[in-house]
């Protein structure tokens, strides 16, 4: 059973509310101004607590302010109880962090749907959605933003790149989210003698240069197509004001889009300790499990050597001579100069 905290100076108002919640099997607690309310909140950390707005000493501005300033209240969902209907007002508490808002007098089916959706938004953030467009317009959708990502992508320019065009350049200010409609991209950064290591790998529905944008500074990395690759180009401005809009919004998207930093670093000690036959066999599995759509057609790795050799981390005479040895041994067939995985299993052994 859920717990929710009211915290309202006017005891009808209070009394009624707490009525309407008890029948629909919530647990209760009641404070009668914001000093008691702040007290019950840490003390019993209920799941939701409804606030009234105007309230002698504490008032409901700074009962929340208080609340988020704890690391163990902050994230209770706040609705505002409030009988003043001007904008500003609004906006003042959507500001301060509140979820929601319901205007006096309100009826109880109101007041239960306010609850209801915040739970389920609360349940929704806990998710792990999927780290693409699909993932952050659900969670656009459950917190009624009015202009979700996708409408931003269905606006925005796109522009066609080439195979292996640059699409930005590391050290470079960034300007745009990027989203991919089709093609492949990666990322790499270059060693001052010249060689690249390639840092991740993007396929249709990723989005594309948005740590640069969330940390406000410049691309540390370098993004190349590795083939002829459609992009959405999303302006920054609107970008901050999506994640800007919802500290819940920003929270997941800043989670969802940083899902692969743990895949990124295995990668990267692969790189520098793994043998060539293992640095190999991951570069194969990898390149096969982000771009491999339908599964019911063999898979073929059509890219250069040098392009494998840069995503294993090696040279590419080692790759070529690694390959013809995986032929060699079955586990791979190479027909044209488009690399087969025929036998996925002992590749995969190969990198436990």
């Amino acid at each position: 059973m859920k717990t929710i905290l009211i915290i309202e100076d006017n005891e009808d108002i209070r009394e009624n509310v707490d009525e309407i919640l008890t029948l629909s099997n919530y647990a209760v607690l009641t404070a009668r101004n914001g000093k008691e309310g702040i007290e019950i909140a840490i003390n019993k950390k209920p799941d939701l607590i409804i606030c009234d707005i105007m309230m002698p000493g504490i008032d409901g501005y700074g009962v929340l302010h208080v609340l988020h300033k704890d690391p163990l209240t902050q994230s209770i969902p706040f609705i505002f109880l409030t009988s003043k209907s001007e904008r500003s007002d609004f906006r003042a508490a959507m500001e301060l962090g509140a979820d929601d808002y319901i205007t006096k007098p309100f009826s109880g089916n109101e007041l239960l749907n306010a609850i209801d959706s915040r739970f389920k938004k609360v349940e929704l953030i806990k998710k792990n959605l999927p780290a693409d467009i699909s993932g952050v317009n659900e969670l656009m959708g459950a917190l009624e933003n009015k202009k979700s990502l996708k409408e931003l992508t269905d606006q925005s320019n796109t522009n066609t790149y080439k195979k292996k065009q640059l699409i930005y350049k590391e050290g470079n200010n960034p300007h745009y989210l990027y989203f991919i409609i089709s093609g492949k991209v990666k990322t790499y950064k270059t060693h001052d003698d010249g060689k690249d290591l390639v840092m991740d790998l993007y396929n249709t529905g990723d989005f594309l240069g948005y740590l640069a944008l969330l940390e406000g500074g410049a691309y540390k990395e370098t993004a190349e197509t590795m083939d002829e690759t459609e992009l959405a180009l999303i302006p920054r401005k609107d970008f901050e004001e999506l994640i800007y809009n919802s500290q819940e919004i920003a929270r997941k998207f800043i989670s969802m889009l940083a899902k692969n930093l743990t895949d990124k670093e295995d990668h990267l000690l692969g790189i520098a300790y793994n043998t060539l036959r293992k640095k190999v066999a991951e570069a194969l599995i990898s390149l096969q499990k982000k771009y491999h759509i339908n599964k019911k057609e063999p898979f073929l790795i059509d890219i250069s050597r040098d392009d494998l050799a840069t995503i294993a981390g090696t040279a590419s005479e080692s790759l070529i001579r690694t390959l013809s040895d995986f032929k060699s041994e079955q586990l791979i067939d190479i027909k044209s100069g488009k690399v087969i995985i025929t036998d996925e299993k002992k590749l995969h052994n190969l990198i436990r």
